[in-house]
């Protein structure tokens, strides 16, 4: 096993940080010759890749001509420890153009979050950022156990929670540092989790869920929970509505693995990012010996949603006529009474 221990560098490079949007995720860097450079395994953690991608981009970059080895590439010497030997290695880290450069090649959300960042801040704002930021390091404010410690709270406050299992699940994906809640990744998530879940505890997805369960004869048109004193329209098109105690239990007890695996990654000093959750619910699923879904299902939410409507139309229907039949039947039953009433006072 190989550890990177602190670096031996020259005084005139220094390590800082660079921060995404949300502030929360940090890149060590260093900040030398008026540039910042970072080495393939750094450029892997910021755009959340393989070295081997990187490694990839950077070869095309210089083959083709977009840059020039000569003064984007620059040695560093490494410490670092392997077995009980402690080795010092020269490594490779390529500066700020470099990094653009991949930034605009690789295809991932984290990708885009830095190209945004690099090309709405000039060079001359980006060194000044991360100088800032090394005024925090100086003062012995590095990223470490502050950052790990408020995570390990805020996960236990979504454990203590009141909140349903599909909110706790929203909570933990927002501890991701790189978050983001306009990001088509996320928009995507609650969708794929919500379906996965659902196929592994009922064999059906939320479509094909609301589009079985919604049924106009049965009570409540075969709803466990809704809003308010009674059913609404919004109701019908949701469908963890549908679900029984047994199968809620069950939910309840996958997203206490997820909150598991949450604590024990922030108490290892390990961040979390969006992809390890979509990645997970996979392999918390296998692991139980769920079902796993591997598409869309047989029945689209447009669909459902038009079925569990049109079935709402008629139990509301009927519901309006038993409410009228009741009312009608009070208000006799009152009719009685006051006329009962009345004959015992003429009496």
């Amino acid at each position: 096993m190989t550890d990177h221990l602190p670096e031996k560098r020259p005084p005139s490079s220094e390590i800082l940080f660079y921060q995404t949007e949300d502030g929360r995720s940090q890149i060590e860097v260093r900040l030398d010759q008026n540039t910042v450079w970072l080495s393939q395994n750094l450029m892997a953690e910021l755009f959340q890749t393989t070295k081997q991608n990187i490694s990839l981009h950077i070869q095309n970059i210089y083959a083709e001509g977009e840059l020039v080895r000569e003064g984007t590439v620059k040695e560093y010497l490494t410490v670092q420890r392997e077995g009980a030997r402690r080795i010092s290695r020269s490594l490779e880290y390529y500066n700020l153009d470099v990094i653009i450069s991949v930034g605009y090649r690789v295809k991932s959300h984290r990708g885009t979050q830095f190209r945004k960042w690099a090309t709405e801040r000039l060079r001359e704002y980006l060194v000044k950022g991360f100088t800032m930021d090394d005024e925090r390091l100086k003062e012995g404010r590095a990223m470490g156990a502050d950052y790990f410690g408020e995570l390990l709270e805020r996960i236990r406050d979504i454990r203590a929670s009141e909140k349903r299992f599909y909110q706790k699940i929203r909570d933990i994906y927002k501890l991701a540092i790189d978050y983001d809640a306009e990001a088509e990744e996320t928009k995507e998530f609650f969708q794929i989790v919500q379906n996965k879940l659902h196929w592994a505890i009922t064999g059906k997805t939320a479509a094909e869920l609301i589009a079985e369960r919604a049924d106009s004869s049965k009570a409540n048109i075969g709803l466990t929970s809704w809003k308010g004193s009674k059913v609404r329209r919004t109701d019908v098109a949701v469908a963890k509505n549908y679900l029984s105690i047994e199968e809620i239990g069950e939910l309840n007890r996958i997203v206490v693995m997820y909150l598991d695996y949450a604590e024990d990654q922030a108490r290892r000093r390990k961040p979390l990012y969006m992809r390890d959750w979509r990645d997970k619910i996979d392999a918390f699923l296998k692991f139980n010996e769920r079902a796993i879904l591997e598409d869309a299902g047989n029945v689209s939410m447009e669909v459902a949603k038009a079925l569990a409507l049109e079935e709402y139309e008629r139990f509301n229907r009927r519901r309006l006529v038993e409410e009228a039949a009741k009312e009608e039947e009070e208000f006799e039953k009152i009719a009685r009474q006051l006329e009962q009433k009345g004959r015992r006072k003429k009496k």
